[in-house]
Protein backbone atom coordinates (compact mmCIF):
# COMPACT_ATOMS: atom_id res chain seq x y z
CA UNK A 1 0.00 0.00 0.00
CA UNK A 2 0.87 3.54 -0.22
CA UNK A 3 -1.45 5.28 1.07
CA UNK A 4 0.45 8.97 0.43
CA UNK A 5 -0.95 8.87 -3.48
CA UNK A 6 -3.77 6.48 -3.27
CA UNK A 7 -6.64 4.97 -1.62
CA UNK A 8 -6.97 1.77 0.15
CA UNK A 9 -9.81 -0.50 -0.79
CA UNK A 10 -11.15 -3.55 1.07
CA UNK A 11 -13.86 -4.73 -0.96
CA UNK A 12 -15.77 -8.06 0.11
CA UNK A 13 -17.56 -9.78 -2.77
CA UNK A 14 -20.18 -12.44 -1.51
CA UNK A 15 -20.66 -14.26 -4.71
CA UNK A 16 -23.84 -15.85 -4.77
CA UNK A 17 -24.25 -15.93 -0.81
CA UNK A 18 -27.21 -14.56 1.74
CA UNK A 19 -30.35 -14.00 1.35
CA UNK A 20 -31.98 -10.49 3.04
CA UNK A 21 -32.95 -11.70 5.65
CA UNK A 22 -28.94 -13.18 6.42
CA UNK A 23 -27.63 -9.46 5.21
CA UNK A 24 -29.84 -7.71 7.89
CA UNK A 25 -27.89 -9.96 10.42
CA UNK A 26 -24.97 -9.78 9.05
CA UNK A 27 -24.55 -5.95 9.03
CA UNK A 28 -26.03 -5.61 12.72
CA UNK A 29 -23.07 -7.60 13.35
CA UNK A 30 -20.38 -6.25 11.33
CA UNK A 31 -21.65 -2.66 12.16
CA UNK A 32 -20.85 -3.43 16.29
CA UNK A 33 -17.04 -4.85 15.68
CA UNK A 34 -16.54 -2.12 12.79
CA UNK A 35 -13.05 -0.17 13.09
CA UNK A 36 -13.49 3.46 13.94
CA UNK A 37 -10.06 4.25 12.12
CA UNK A 38 -10.46 5.76 8.66
CA UNK A 39 -7.24 3.94 6.54
CA UNK A 40 -9.31 2.72 4.08
CA UNK A 41 -11.96 2.75 2.46
CA UNK A 42 -14.58 -0.22 2.95
CA UNK A 43 -17.37 -1.85 0.34
CA UNK A 44 -19.24 -4.76 -0.05
CA UNK A 45 -20.86 -6.20 -2.66
CA UNK A 46 -23.81 -8.16 -2.61
CA UNK A 47 -26.47 -10.27 -4.60
CA UNK A 48 -28.76 -7.67 -6.41
CA UNK A 49 -31.86 -8.70 -3.91
CA UNK A 50 -29.30 -7.90 -1.15
CA UNK A 51 -28.88 -4.86 -2.21
CA UNK A 52 -31.39 -2.90 -0.71
CA UNK A 53 -31.31 -4.46 2.30
CA UNK A 54 -27.25 -3.50 2.38
CA UNK A 55 -27.84 -0.08 1.89
CA UNK A 56 -30.58 0.44 4.41
CA UNK A 57 -28.47 -1.24 7.19
CA UNK A 58 -25.35 0.55 6.35
CA UNK A 59 -26.88 4.25 5.62
CA UNK A 60 -24.93 5.87 8.94
CA UNK A 61 -21.77 4.44 7.78
CA UNK A 62 -18.61 4.90 5.74
CA UNK A 63 -19.24 1.17 4.08
CA UNK A 64 -20.29 1.48 0.40
CA UNK A 65 -22.29 -1.30 -1.00
CA UNK A 66 -22.13 -2.69 -4.44
CA UNK A 67 -23.10 -4.88 -7.29
CA UNK A 68 -21.12 -7.83 -8.44
CA UNK A 69 -22.09 -6.79 -12.35
CA UNK A 70 -24.31 -4.69 -14.17
CA UNK A 71 -25.47 -4.58 -18.01
CA UNK A 72 -24.08 -2.42 -20.43
CA UNK A 73 -27.18 -1.29 -21.95
CA UNK A 74 -29.60 1.32 -19.89
CA UNK A 75 -32.31 -0.56 -20.69
CA UNK A 76 -34.57 -2.98 -22.92
CA UNK A 77 -35.10 -7.16 -23.32
CA UNK A 78 -32.99 -8.55 -21.68
CA UNK A 79 -34.57 -10.76 -19.05
CA UNK A 80 -32.61 -10.87 -15.68
CA UNK A 81 -30.14 -8.64 -16.42
CA UNK A 82 -29.67 -5.62 -14.11
CA UNK A 83 -28.57 -1.64 -15.49
CA UNK A 84 -25.91 0.34 -13.79
CA UNK A 85 -28.60 3.05 -13.55
CA UNK A 86 -31.15 0.67 -11.50
CA UNK A 87 -27.87 0.23 -8.75
CA UNK A 88 -27.40 3.74 -8.67
CA UNK A 89 -30.80 4.58 -8.12
CA UNK A 90 -30.98 1.50 -5.57
CA UNK A 91 -27.76 3.07 -3.68
CA UNK A 92 -24.62 1.30 -4.76
CA UNK A 93 -21.39 3.11 -4.75
CA UNK A 94 -19.43 -0.01 -6.63
CA UNK A 95 -20.36 -2.52 -8.92
CA UNK A 96 -17.23 -5.52 -9.70
CA UNK A 97 -17.02 -5.70 -13.61
CA UNK A 98 -15.01 -9.23 -15.38
CA UNK A 99 -14.97 -11.18 -12.57
CA UNK A 100 -13.09 -14.66 -13.75
CA UNK A 101 -16.25 -16.24 -12.78
CA UNK A 102 -18.40 -13.90 -14.95
CA UNK A 103 -15.71 -14.82 -18.13
CA UNK A 104 -16.05 -18.13 -17.46
CA UNK A 105 -20.00 -17.78 -18.62
CA UNK A 106 -18.60 -16.00 -21.81
CA UNK A 107 -17.70 -12.12 -20.97
CA UNK A 108 -15.28 -10.77 -23.30
CA UNK A 109 -12.72 -7.87 -22.71
CA UNK A 110 -15.26 -5.93 -25.25
CA UNK A 111 -17.96 -6.69 -22.81
CA UNK A 112 -16.04 -5.79 -19.73
CA UNK A 113 -15.75 -2.62 -21.49
CA UNK A 114 -18.68 -1.71 -21.98
CA UNK A 115 -19.89 -2.30 -18.77
CA UNK A 116 -17.10 -0.28 -17.13
CA UNK A 117 -18.17 2.72 -19.70
CA UNK A 118 -21.65 2.65 -18.20
CA UNK A 119 -20.95 2.27 -14.82
CA UNK A 120 -18.96 5.44 -15.16
CA UNK A 121 -22.09 6.79 -16.67
CA UNK A 122 -23.83 6.48 -13.86
CA UNK A 123 -21.48 7.49 -11.04
CA UNK A 124 -20.76 3.53 -10.15
CA UNK A 125 -16.95 3.15 -9.24
CA UNK A 126 -16.12 -0.06 -10.88
CA UNK A 127 -13.86 -2.73 -9.75
CA UNK A 128 -12.72 -3.90 -13.05
CA UNK A 129 -10.60 -7.62 -12.78
CA UNK A 130 -7.84 -8.85 -14.54
CA UNK A 131 -6.35 -11.85 -14.05
CA UNK A 132 -4.33 -15.25 -15.42
CA UNK A 133 -5.35 -18.83 -15.22
CA UNK A 134 -2.47 -21.33 -14.40
CA UNK A 135 -1.82 -22.80 -17.61
CA UNK A 136 -0.92 -18.97 -18.92
CA UNK A 137 1.20 -18.80 -15.55
CA UNK A 138 3.15 -21.91 -16.41
CA UNK A 139 3.08 -20.59 -20.22
CA UNK A 140 5.01 -17.76 -18.93
CA UNK A 141 2.18 -15.31 -20.32
CA UNK A 142 1.44 -13.40 -17.64
CA UNK A 143 2.52 -10.04 -18.21
CA UNK A 144 1.47 -9.87 -21.59
CA UNK A 145 -2.24 -11.40 -20.81
CA UNK A 146 -3.05 -8.67 -18.20
CA UNK A 147 -2.08 -5.90 -20.33
CA UNK A 148 -4.15 -6.91 -22.47
CA UNK A 149 -7.01 -7.51 -20.44
CA UNK A 150 -6.08 -4.11 -18.59
CA UNK A 151 -5.74 -2.22 -22.58
CA UNK A 152 -8.91 -3.89 -23.90
CA UNK A 153 -11.05 -3.24 -20.56
CA UNK A 154 -9.95 0.66 -20.69
CA UNK A 155 -10.23 1.18 -24.09
CA UNK A 156 -11.99 4.53 -24.83
CA UNK A 157 -11.45 5.84 -20.79
CA UNK A 158 -10.58 9.46 -21.01
CA UNK A 159 -7.52 10.15 -18.47
CA UNK A 160 -10.04 12.46 -16.40
CA UNK A 161 -12.24 9.66 -15.84
CA UNK A 162 -9.40 7.16 -14.71
CA UNK A 163 -8.91 7.52 -10.82
CA UNK A 164 -12.46 6.78 -10.84
CA UNK A 165 -11.72 3.10 -11.32
CA UNK A 166 -10.11 0.37 -9.48
CA UNK A 167 -8.23 -2.87 -10.57
CA UNK A 168 -8.79 -6.08 -8.85
CA UNK A 169 -5.33 -8.43 -10.16
CA UNK A 170 -7.32 -12.02 -9.64
CA UNK A 171 -5.28 -15.07 -10.69
CA UNK A 172 -7.78 -17.42 -11.61
CA UNK A 173 -5.98 -20.27 -10.40
CA UNK A 174 -5.85 -19.11 -6.72
CA UNK A 175 -10.01 -18.05 -6.55
CA UNK A 176 -11.75 -20.20 -4.43
CA UNK A 177 -8.73 -22.93 -4.73
CA UNK A 178 -7.00 -22.23 -0.86
CA UNK A 179 -3.67 -21.59 -2.57
CA UNK A 180 -2.66 -17.74 -2.66
CA UNK A 181 0.06 -16.41 -4.73
CA UNK A 182 3.22 -15.55 -2.47
CA UNK A 183 3.57 -11.54 -1.25
CA UNK A 184 6.36 -11.29 -4.06
CA UNK A 185 4.02 -13.06 -6.93
CA UNK A 186 1.26 -10.44 -6.22
CA UNK A 187 3.15 -7.73 -6.09
CA UNK A 188 5.02 -8.51 -9.15
CA UNK A 189 2.05 -8.60 -11.47
CA UNK A 190 0.15 -5.26 -9.45
CA UNK A 191 3.23 -3.24 -10.20
CA UNK A 192 3.23 -4.71 -13.86
CA UNK A 193 -0.48 -3.37 -14.01
CA UNK A 194 0.57 -0.14 -12.54
CA UNK A 195 3.19 0.10 -14.97
CA UNK A 196 0.49 -0.57 -17.99
CA UNK A 197 -1.87 2.08 -16.43
CA UNK A 198 1.63 4.51 -16.61
CA UNK A 199 1.93 4.20 -20.41
CA UNK A 200 -1.54 4.38 -21.19
CA UNK A 201 -2.24 7.24 -18.59
CA UNK A 202 0.89 8.29 -17.11
CA UNK A 203 2.68 8.53 -14.24
CA UNK A 204 0.38 10.73 -11.94
CA UNK A 205 -2.61 8.55 -13.05
CA UNK A 206 -0.77 5.20 -12.45
CA UNK A 207 0.52 6.59 -9.04
CA UNK A 208 -3.35 7.29 -7.86
CA UNK A 209 -5.37 4.15 -9.31
CA UNK A 210 -5.59 1.75 -6.11
CA UNK A 211 -4.75 -1.97 -7.50
CA UNK A 212 -6.50 -4.63 -4.98
CA UNK A 213 -5.40 -8.31 -4.75
CA UNK A 214 -8.43 -11.02 -5.48
CA UNK A 215 -6.84 -14.32 -4.95
CA UNK A 216 -8.09 -16.15 -1.66
CA UNK A 217 -6.67 -12.82 0.50
CA UNK A 218 -7.78 -14.09 4.47
CA UNK A 219 -7.72 -12.67 7.34
CA UNK A 220 -4.11 -14.64 7.77
CA UNK A 221 -2.51 -13.37 4.90
CA UNK A 222 -3.43 -9.80 4.08
CA UNK A 223 -1.01 -8.43 6.73
CA UNK A 224 2.25 -9.80 4.51
CA UNK A 225 0.18 -9.01 0.73
CA UNK A 226 -0.97 -5.73 2.22
CA UNK A 227 2.62 -4.81 2.97
CA UNK A 228 3.71 -5.21 -1.09
CA UNK A 229 3.76 -1.49 -2.25
CA UNK A 230 1.63 -1.37 -5.26
CA UNK A 231 -1.67 -3.64 -3.62
CA UNK A 232 -3.61 -1.32 -2.52
CA UNK A 233 -6.81 -3.34 -0.94
CA UNK A 234 -8.11 -6.76 -1.48
CA UNK A 235 -11.70 -8.46 -3.21
CA UNK A 236 -12.35 -10.68 -0.55
CA UNK A 237 -14.08 -13.61 -1.35
CA UNK A 238 -15.16 -16.38 1.39
CA UNK A 239 -13.94 -14.08 4.26
CA UNK A 240 -15.70 -11.30 3.34
CA UNK A 241 -18.73 -13.48 4.69
CA UNK A 242 -17.78 -13.52 8.43
CA UNK A 243 -17.63 -9.90 10.37
CA UNK A 244 -14.74 -10.97 12.61
CA UNK A 245 -13.03 -12.30 9.33
CA UNK A 246 -13.63 -9.33 7.22
CA UNK A 247 -12.80 -6.76 10.01
CA UNK A 248 -9.47 -8.79 10.51
CA UNK A 249 -8.41 -7.89 7.24
CA UNK A 250 -9.42 -4.06 7.47
CA UNK A 251 -7.76 -4.02 10.20
CA UNK A 252 -4.54 -5.31 8.22
CA UNK A 253 -5.14 -2.24 6.43
CA UNK A 254 -3.69 -0.17 9.23
CA UNK A 255 0.16 -0.65 8.96
CA UNK A 256 2.84 1.57 8.02
CA UNK A 257 2.95 2.49 4.49
CA UNK A 258 5.91 3.65 2.33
Amino acid sequence: MNRKYRKTVIAGNWKMNKTPTETKAFMTEFKAILPKGRWCDIALCVPAVCITTAVRAMRETRVGIGAENCNANPSGAYTGEIAANMLADAGCKYVIIGHSERRAMGETDQDVNAKVKAAMEQGLIPIMCCGESLEQRELGITNEWIAMQIKSGLAGIPEEKIRKLVIAYEPIWAIGTGKTATPEQAEEVCEHIRSVIRKLYGSKNARAISILYGGSMNERNAFELLAQPDIDGGLIGGASLVPEKFVQIIEAANQPTA
